[in-house]
Protein backbone atom coordinates (compact mmCIF):
# COMPACT_ATOMS: atom_id res chain seq x y z
CA UNK A 1 0.00 0.00 0.00
CA UNK A 2 1.44 3.09 -1.26
CA UNK A 3 2.10 5.95 1.59
CA UNK A 4 1.21 9.58 1.52
CA UNK A 5 3.01 12.26 2.91
CA UNK A 6 1.20 15.38 3.05
CA UNK A 7 3.66 18.06 3.64
CA UNK A 8 1.88 21.41 5.09
CA UNK A 9 -1.03 19.20 6.11
CA UNK A 10 -2.72 20.97 8.65
CA UNK A 11 -3.43 23.76 5.93
CA UNK A 12 -7.05 23.63 5.99
CA UNK A 13 -7.99 21.74 2.34
CA UNK A 14 -5.03 19.49 3.16
CA UNK A 15 -6.08 18.48 6.24
CA UNK A 16 -9.67 17.16 4.56
CA UNK A 17 -7.97 15.59 2.20
CA UNK A 18 -5.89 13.76 4.02
CA UNK A 19 -8.59 12.54 6.36
CA UNK A 20 -10.73 11.81 3.23
CA UNK A 21 -7.80 9.38 1.98
CA UNK A 22 -7.44 8.20 5.53
CA UNK A 23 -11.06 6.97 5.35
CA UNK A 24 -10.92 5.68 2.03
CA UNK A 25 -8.55 3.16 3.26
CA UNK A 26 -5.06 4.73 2.48
CA UNK A 27 -2.03 5.02 4.68
CA UNK A 28 -1.46 8.76 5.78
CA UNK A 29 1.31 10.91 7.47
CA UNK A 30 2.17 14.52 7.11
CA UNK A 31 3.89 17.31 8.66
CA UNK A 32 3.69 20.90 9.77
CA UNK A 33 4.76 23.66 12.07
CA UNK A 34 4.25 22.77 15.68
CA UNK A 35 1.79 25.41 16.30
CA UNK A 36 -1.60 23.75 17.07
CA UNK A 37 -4.29 24.42 14.48
CA UNK A 38 -7.89 23.57 14.97
CA UNK A 39 -7.70 21.77 11.57
CA UNK A 40 -5.15 19.03 13.19
CA UNK A 41 -7.85 17.64 16.10
CA UNK A 42 -9.63 15.45 12.95
CA UNK A 43 -6.27 14.17 12.18
CA UNK A 44 -5.23 13.24 15.64
CA UNK A 45 -8.90 11.71 16.23
CA UNK A 46 -7.81 8.79 13.09
CA UNK A 47 -4.46 8.87 14.55
CA UNK A 48 -2.93 10.03 11.73
CA UNK A 49 0.74 10.64 12.63
CA UNK A 50 1.90 14.52 12.07
CA UNK A 51 5.29 15.23 12.38
CA UNK A 52 7.45 18.45 12.85
CA UNK A 53 9.19 19.55 9.08
CA UNK A 54 11.93 17.68 8.50
CA UNK A 55 13.61 16.75 5.22
CA UNK A 56 14.04 13.26 6.95
CA UNK A 57 10.65 12.46 6.87
CA UNK A 58 10.72 12.05 3.46
CA UNK A 59 11.33 7.91 2.25
CA UNK A 60 11.81 6.24 -0.62
CA UNK A 61 8.71 4.63 -2.16
CA UNK A 62 6.11 7.22 -0.80
CA UNK A 63 3.73 9.59 -2.53
CA UNK A 64 3.73 13.24 -1.50
CA UNK A 65 1.24 16.12 -1.45
CA UNK A 66 2.52 19.54 -1.22
CA UNK A 67 0.19 22.33 0.74
CA UNK A 68 0.06 25.36 -2.20
CA UNK A 69 1.24 27.69 0.47
CA UNK A 70 4.87 26.26 0.03
CA UNK A 71 7.15 26.76 -2.57
CA UNK A 72 9.65 24.08 -4.09
CA UNK A 73 12.23 24.89 -2.71
CA UNK A 74 10.84 23.43 0.90
CA UNK A 75 12.99 20.92 2.08
CA UNK A 76 11.34 18.32 2.13
CA UNK A 77 9.82 18.74 -1.42
CA UNK A 78 13.68 19.30 -2.47
CA UNK A 79 14.30 15.71 -0.67
CA UNK A 80 11.55 14.57 -2.57
CA UNK A 81 13.17 15.46 -5.28
CA UNK A 82 16.40 14.37 -4.89
CA UNK A 83 15.29 10.79 -4.39
CA UNK A 84 12.78 10.76 -7.67
CA UNK A 85 9.52 10.56 -5.51
CA UNK A 86 6.21 12.04 -7.12
CA UNK A 87 5.17 14.84 -5.47
CA UNK A 88 1.62 16.54 -6.70
CA UNK A 89 0.72 20.00 -5.34
CA UNK A 90 -2.57 19.20 -3.65
CA UNK A 91 -5.42 21.32 -6.49
CA UNK A 92 -3.64 19.13 -9.07
CA UNK A 93 -4.40 15.57 -7.05
CA UNK A 94 -7.77 16.40 -6.06
CA UNK A 95 -8.51 17.63 -9.97
CA UNK A 96 -7.17 13.95 -10.90
CA UNK A 97 -8.77 12.16 -7.81
CA UNK A 98 -12.66 13.53 -8.36
CA UNK A 99 -12.80 12.34 -12.02
CA UNK A 100 -13.95 8.90 -10.36
CA UNK A 101 -17.07 10.09 -9.24
CA UNK A 102 -20.10 12.66 -9.59
CA UNK A 103 -18.19 15.57 -8.40
CA UNK A 104 -19.79 19.24 -7.45
CA UNK A 105 -17.38 21.94 -6.95
CA UNK A 106 -18.45 24.56 -4.83
CA UNK A 107 -16.73 27.75 -5.86
CA UNK A 108 -17.58 32.04 -4.84
CA UNK A 109 -16.16 34.82 -3.10
CA UNK A 110 -18.51 33.98 -0.03
CA UNK A 111 -20.04 30.94 1.29
CA UNK A 112 -18.35 28.21 0.32
CA UNK A 113 -18.08 26.67 3.01
CA UNK A 114 -21.44 26.50 4.48
CA UNK A 115 -22.80 25.50 1.07
CA UNK A 116 -20.09 22.44 0.41
CA UNK A 117 -20.74 21.21 4.49
CA UNK A 118 -24.85 21.98 3.84
CA UNK A 119 -24.81 20.16 -0.08
CA UNK A 120 -22.74 17.14 1.38
CA UNK A 121 -24.60 16.77 4.47
CA UNK A 122 -28.07 16.65 2.69
CA UNK A 123 -26.47 14.06 -0.40
CA UNK A 124 -25.44 12.46 2.33
CA UNK A 125 -28.83 10.87 2.95
CA UNK A 126 -29.49 10.44 -0.75
CA UNK A 127 -26.79 7.97 -2.13
CA UNK A 128 -22.52 7.67 -0.62
CA UNK A 129 -20.85 10.64 -0.47
CA UNK A 130 -17.15 11.93 0.18
CA UNK A 131 -16.47 15.14 0.70
CA UNK A 132 -14.15 18.18 1.16
CA UNK A 133 -14.74 20.79 3.03
CA UNK A 134 -12.34 24.04 3.51
CA UNK A 135 -13.13 24.48 7.20
CA UNK A 136 -10.67 21.41 7.65
CA UNK A 137 -13.70 18.55 7.50
CA UNK A 138 -12.85 15.46 5.50
CA UNK A 139 -14.71 12.19 4.87
CA UNK A 140 -14.48 8.93 2.51
CA UNK A 141 -16.88 6.37 2.43
CA UNK A 142 -17.01 3.17 0.72
CA UNK A 143 -18.77 3.22 -2.72
CA UNK A 144 -19.15 6.73 -3.28
CA UNK A 145 -21.48 7.78 -5.70
CA UNK A 146 -20.73 11.70 -5.14
CA UNK A 147 -17.97 14.00 -4.67
CA UNK A 148 -18.31 16.93 -2.92
CA UNK A 149 -15.45 19.74 -2.47
CA UNK A 150 -14.75 23.25 -1.88
CA UNK A 151 -13.25 25.08 -4.65
CA UNK A 152 -11.20 27.67 -3.90
CA UNK A 153 -10.50 30.49 -6.44
CA UNK A 154 -7.07 32.06 -4.49
CA UNK A 155 -4.49 31.81 -7.51
CA UNK A 156 -6.86 30.25 -9.72
CA UNK A 157 -6.21 27.22 -8.00
CA UNK A 158 -9.81 26.24 -9.02
CA UNK A 159 -9.12 25.72 -12.71
CA UNK A 160 -6.86 22.55 -11.82
CA UNK A 161 -10.92 20.90 -11.51
CA UNK A 162 -12.89 19.82 -14.35
CA UNK A 163 -16.51 19.04 -12.15
CA UNK A 164 -19.64 17.72 -13.34
CA UNK A 165 -21.68 20.57 -11.44
CA UNK A 166 -20.07 23.90 -10.03
CA UNK A 167 -22.51 25.95 -7.85
CA UNK A 168 -21.32 29.86 -7.53
CA UNK A 169 -22.65 31.12 -5.11
CA UNK A 170 -21.32 34.99 -5.72
CA UNK A 171 -18.31 36.98 -7.13
CA UNK A 172 -17.12 40.11 -5.23
CA UNK A 173 -13.52 41.91 -5.24
CA UNK A 174 -11.13 39.62 -2.71
CA UNK A 175 -7.44 38.29 -2.67
CA UNK A 176 -6.05 41.77 -3.51
CA UNK A 177 -2.43 40.68 -3.09
CA UNK A 178 -3.31 38.28 -6.64
CA UNK A 179 -6.19 39.46 -8.26
CA UNK A 180 -5.61 42.87 -9.92
CA UNK A 181 -9.47 43.89 -10.56
CA UNK A 182 -12.69 42.81 -10.14
CA UNK A 183 -12.78 41.87 -13.90
CA UNK A 184 -9.46 39.54 -13.08
CA UNK A 185 -11.67 37.50 -11.23
CA UNK A 186 -14.50 37.73 -13.51
CA UNK A 187 -11.84 36.21 -16.19
CA UNK A 188 -10.95 33.49 -13.47
CA UNK A 189 -14.43 31.84 -12.90
CA UNK A 190 -15.34 32.20 -16.47
CA UNK A 191 -12.37 30.03 -17.20
CA UNK A 192 -13.70 27.54 -13.98
CA UNK A 193 -17.36 28.20 -15.76
CA UNK A 194 -15.68 26.94 -19.31
CA UNK A 195 -14.65 23.64 -17.59
CA UNK A 196 -17.90 22.21 -15.60
CA UNK A 197 -19.11 19.29 -17.77
CA UNK A 198 -22.86 19.15 -17.07
CA UNK A 199 -24.56 22.39 -15.56
CA UNK A 200 -23.67 25.43 -13.35
CA UNK A 201 -25.43 26.69 -10.47
CA UNK A 202 -25.18 29.94 -10.00
CA UNK A 203 -27.11 32.75 -7.11
CA UNK A 204 -28.79 34.57 -10.41
CA UNK A 205 -29.24 37.64 -7.09
CA UNK A 206 -25.84 38.43 -7.94
CA UNK A 207 -25.28 41.07 -10.82
CA UNK A 208 -21.53 39.61 -11.43
CA UNK A 209 -22.75 35.98 -11.70
CA UNK A 210 -25.19 37.33 -14.83
CA UNK A 211 -22.31 38.47 -16.72
CA UNK A 212 -20.74 34.65 -16.72
CA UNK A 213 -21.04 32.75 -20.15
CA UNK A 214 -20.73 29.12 -20.07
CA UNK A 215 -20.65 26.57 -22.67
CA UNK A 216 -23.05 24.23 -20.59
CA UNK A 217 -26.42 25.36 -19.32
CA UNK A 218 -26.75 27.95 -16.50
CA UNK A 219 -29.25 27.10 -14.18
CA UNK A 220 -30.00 30.73 -11.72
CA UNK A 221 -31.46 30.62 -8.32
CA UNK A 222 -32.22 33.42 -5.96
CA UNK A 223 -34.62 35.55 -3.85
CA UNK A 224 -35.64 37.48 -7.22
CA UNK A 225 -38.72 35.70 -8.97
CA UNK A 226 -36.36 36.06 -12.20
CA UNK A 227 -34.44 33.16 -11.11
CA UNK A 228 -35.13 29.70 -12.58
CA UNK A 229 -35.52 28.34 -9.01
CA UNK A 230 -36.78 31.05 -6.62
CA UNK A 231 -37.81 31.31 -2.86
CA UNK A 232 -40.69 33.19 -2.17
CA UNK A 233 -43.07 33.39 1.05
CA UNK A 234 -40.68 33.70 3.50
CA UNK A 235 -40.74 33.14 7.16
CA UNK A 236 -37.95 33.91 9.77
CA UNK A 237 -37.75 33.04 13.59
CA UNK A 238 -34.83 33.35 15.73
CA UNK A 239 -34.28 29.30 14.99
CA UNK A 240 -34.68 29.52 11.27
CA UNK A 241 -36.72 30.10 8.48
CA UNK A 242 -39.36 28.37 5.77
CA UNK A 243 -40.21 29.57 2.41
CA UNK A 244 -41.45 28.11 -1.00
CA UNK A 245 -39.50 27.40 -3.71
CA UNK A 246 -40.73 27.62 -7.06
CA UNK A 247 -39.18 26.48 -10.41
CA UNK A 248 -39.49 28.47 -13.45
CA UNK A 249 -42.68 29.94 -11.74
CA UNK A 250 -44.04 26.78 -10.38
CA UNK A 251 -44.42 25.89 -6.99
CA UNK A 252 -42.16 22.87 -6.07
CA UNK A 253 -41.82 22.44 -2.32
CA UNK A 254 -41.79 24.56 1.15
CA UNK A 255 -38.50 23.86 2.93
CA UNK A 256 -37.55 24.80 6.56
CA UNK A 257 -33.70 25.12 7.62
CA UNK A 258 -32.23 25.31 10.78
CA UNK A 259 -30.06 28.42 9.53
CA UNK A 260 -30.60 32.71 10.29
CA UNK A 261 -29.83 35.38 7.33
CA UNK A 262 -30.73 35.14 3.67
CA UNK A 263 -27.39 34.66 2.71
CA UNK A 264 -28.24 30.96 4.04
CA UNK A 265 -31.57 30.62 2.41
CA UNK A 266 -29.67 31.29 -0.72
CA UNK A 267 -26.96 28.76 -0.14
CA UNK A 268 -29.60 25.90 0.47
CA UNK A 269 -31.64 26.97 -2.68
CA UNK A 270 -28.47 26.56 -4.50
CA UNK A 271 -28.38 23.13 -2.69
CA UNK A 272 -32.16 22.73 -3.52
CA UNK A 273 -31.03 22.80 -7.44
CA UNK A 274 -28.46 20.51 -7.52
CA UNK A 275 -30.58 18.16 -6.20
CA UNK A 276 -33.27 18.60 -8.37
CA UNK A 277 -31.11 18.33 -11.10
CA UNK A 278 -29.76 15.07 -9.99
CA UNK A 279 -33.17 13.47 -9.39
CA UNK A 280 -33.17 13.33 -5.14
CA UNK A 281 -36.74 13.88 -3.64
CA UNK A 282 -37.60 17.13 -2.51
CA UNK A 283 -38.70 15.15 0.76
CA UNK A 284 -35.17 13.85 1.51
CA UNK A 285 -33.45 17.35 0.96
CA UNK A 286 -36.21 19.23 3.79
CA UNK A 287 -35.14 15.88 6.06
CA UNK A 288 -31.55 16.37 5.97
CA UNK A 289 -31.59 20.08 6.25
CA UNK A 290 -33.26 19.73 9.53
CA UNK A 291 -30.61 17.71 10.98
CA UNK A 292 -27.66 19.76 9.28
CA UNK A 293 -25.68 21.13 12.92
CA UNK A 294 -23.55 23.55 10.99
CA UNK A 295 -20.10 23.67 9.90
CA UNK A 296 -16.93 25.31 11.82
CA UNK A 297 -16.46 28.60 12.40
CA UNK A 298 -19.47 29.78 10.30
CA UNK A 299 -21.58 31.38 13.14
CA UNK A 300 -20.65 28.98 15.80
CA UNK A 301 -22.69 29.76 19.06
CA UNK A 302 -21.53 29.01 22.67
CA UNK A 303 -22.96 30.32 25.90
CA UNK A 304 -20.94 31.95 28.46
CA UNK A 305 -21.90 33.54 31.29
CA UNK A 306 -24.96 35.00 30.24
CA UNK A 307 -23.53 36.16 27.08
CA UNK A 308 -23.70 34.53 23.94
CA UNK A 309 -20.77 34.14 21.94
CA UNK A 310 -20.41 33.51 17.79
CA UNK A 311 -16.78 32.41 16.75
CA UNK A 312 -17.25 33.44 13.09
CA UNK A 313 -14.62 32.74 9.61
CA UNK A 314 -15.85 36.49 8.22
CA UNK A 315 -12.52 38.12 7.33
CA UNK A 316 -15.04 40.55 4.03
CA UNK A 317 -17.73 43.30 4.30
CA UNK A 318 -20.12 40.76 2.99
CA UNK A 319 -19.40 38.49 5.47
CA UNK A 320 -19.41 41.11 8.30
CA UNK A 321 -22.88 41.79 7.00
CA UNK A 322 -24.17 37.94 6.68
CA UNK A 323 -22.73 37.32 10.02
CA UNK A 324 -24.87 40.46 11.75
CA UNK A 325 -27.77 39.60 9.72
CA UNK A 326 -27.73 35.96 11.16
CA UNK A 327 -27.10 37.77 14.59
CA UNK A 328 -30.53 40.25 14.22
CA UNK A 329 -32.46 37.76 13.16
CA UNK A 330 -31.93 35.00 16.12
CA UNK A 331 -31.35 37.39 18.94
CA UNK A 332 -33.24 40.51 17.76
CA UNK A 333 -33.52 41.86 21.48
CA UNK A 334 -29.92 41.59 22.70
CA UNK A 335 -26.73 43.99 21.72
CA UNK A 336 -24.52 43.42 19.03
CA UNK A 337 -21.11 43.22 19.59
CA UNK A 338 -18.55 43.31 16.76
CA UNK A 339 -15.34 42.06 17.81
CA UNK A 340 -13.19 41.86 13.77
CA UNK A 341 -9.93 41.53 13.39
CA UNK A 342 -8.69 42.18 9.91
CA UNK A 343 -6.76 39.88 7.57
CA UNK A 344 -3.83 40.87 5.60
CA UNK A 345 -3.03 44.35 5.33
CA UNK A 346 -3.70 44.30 1.77
CA UNK A 347 -7.07 43.57 1.74
CA UNK A 348 -7.67 45.45 4.89
CA UNK A 349 -5.85 48.74 2.67
CA UNK A 350 -8.54 47.66 -0.65
CA UNK A 351 -11.17 47.38 1.15
CA UNK A 352 -10.98 50.02 3.94
CA UNK A 353 -14.35 51.95 3.19
CA UNK A 354 -16.62 48.77 2.74
CA UNK A 355 -15.38 47.18 6.11
CA UNK A 356 -16.29 50.64 7.90
CA UNK A 357 -19.32 50.64 6.64
CA UNK A 358 -20.45 46.84 7.46
CA UNK A 359 -18.73 46.93 11.19
CA UNK A 360 -21.00 50.57 11.50
CA UNK A 361 -24.51 48.25 11.73
CA UNK A 362 -23.05 46.49 15.09
CA UNK A 363 -23.98 48.45 18.03
CA UNK A 364 -20.65 48.34 19.44
CA UNK A 365 -17.46 47.67 17.62
CA UNK A 366 -13.77 46.41 19.02
CA UNK A 367 -10.74 45.78 16.25
CA UNK A 368 -7.71 44.14 16.99
CA UNK A 369 -4.31 44.35 15.24
CA UNK A 370 -4.49 43.49 11.36
CA UNK A 371 -3.06 39.70 11.08
CA UNK A 372 -0.59 40.08 8.24
CA UNK A 373 0.21 37.01 6.24
CA UNK A 374 3.34 35.97 5.49
CA UNK A 375 3.03 36.61 1.42
CA UNK A 376 2.80 40.38 2.22
CA UNK A 377 4.48 43.55 2.98
CA UNK A 378 3.00 45.86 6.36
CA UNK A 379 3.26 48.81 5.18
CA UNK A 380 1.91 52.10 6.72
CA UNK A 381 -1.79 51.01 7.65
CA UNK A 382 -2.53 49.81 11.01
CA UNK A 383 -5.49 49.21 12.55
CA UNK A 384 -5.77 52.93 13.74
CA UNK A 385 -6.89 53.74 10.43
CA UNK A 386 -9.91 51.34 10.21
CA UNK A 387 -10.75 52.84 13.87
CA UNK A 388 -10.89 56.24 12.51
CA UNK A 389 -13.15 55.33 10.40
CA UNK A 390 -15.99 53.25 12.37
CA UNK A 391 -17.88 55.17 15.12
CA UNK A 392 -18.21 53.49 18.14
CA UNK A 393 -15.40 51.77 17.80
CA UNK A 394 -12.07 51.23 19.55
CA UNK A 395 -9.23 49.58 19.94
CA UNK A 396 -9.12 45.30 21.83
CA UNK A 397 -5.83 44.74 23.32
CA UNK A 398 -5.12 40.85 24.05
CA UNK A 399 -3.89 41.99 28.02
CA UNK A 400 -7.32 44.19 28.49
CA UNK A 401 -11.09 42.81 28.05
CA UNK A 402 -12.20 44.87 30.56
CA UNK A 403 -14.40 47.15 28.29
CA UNK A 404 -15.77 44.12 26.58
CA UNK A 405 -16.55 41.79 29.75
CA UNK A 406 -18.81 45.18 30.85
CA UNK A 407 -21.56 43.98 27.81
CA UNK A 408 -23.24 41.55 29.66
CA UNK A 409 -26.43 40.48 28.17
CA UNK A 410 -24.81 41.12 24.33
CA UNK A 411 -24.45 38.82 21.15
CA UNK A 412 -20.50 39.00 20.82
CA UNK A 413 -19.45 38.00 17.55
CA UNK A 414 -15.48 37.19 17.19
CA UNK A 415 -15.03 37.67 13.92
CA UNK A 416 -12.04 37.57 11.17
CA UNK A 417 -9.76 34.33 9.26
CA UNK A 418 -6.67 34.98 11.57
CA UNK A 419 -5.65 34.14 15.37
CA UNK A 420 -9.02 35.91 16.18
CA UNK A 421 -9.68 32.51 18.70
CA UNK A 422 -7.06 33.77 21.20
CA UNK A 423 -9.11 36.90 21.47
CA UNK A 424 -12.11 34.75 22.29
CA UNK A 425 -9.96 32.40 24.66
CA UNK A 426 -8.34 35.50 26.78
CA UNK A 427 -12.24 36.89 26.62
CA UNK A 428 -13.25 33.48 28.47
CA UNK A 429 -10.24 33.43 30.86
CA UNK A 430 -11.08 37.49 31.50
CA UNK A 431 -14.94 37.08 32.50
CA UNK A 432 -13.96 33.60 33.84
CA UNK A 433 -11.66 35.25 36.46
CA UNK A 434 -13.87 38.32 37.01
CA UNK A 435 -16.88 35.44 38.23
CA UNK A 436 -14.53 33.73 40.58
CA UNK A 437 -13.02 36.88 41.92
Amino acid sequence: MTLFHFTGIKGSGMSSLAQLLHDSAYTIQGSDVEKYFFTEDPLHERNITVLPFNEDNIQQGMKVIAGNAFKDDHPELKRAEELGLEVTRYHDFLGSYMEQFTSVGVTGTHGKTSTTGLLSHVLGGFAPTSYLIGDGTGKGVEDTEYFVFEACEYKRHFLAYHPDYAIMTNIDFDHPDYFTSLDDILDAFEQMANQVKKALIACGDDENLQRLQSRVPIVYYGLDSSNDFYATNIEKNRVGCSFDVFIRNEFYYRFTIPLTGDHAIKNALGVITLCHYENVPATIVNERFATFSGVKRRFSVSEFEGRVIVDDYAHHPTEIRATMDSARQKYPDREVIAIFQPHTFTRTAALLEQFADSLAEADQVYLCDIFGSAREQEGNLTIVDLINKVPNSRYLKMDDMSDLASHQNAVLLFMGAGDIQQYLKQFKSTITNEETA
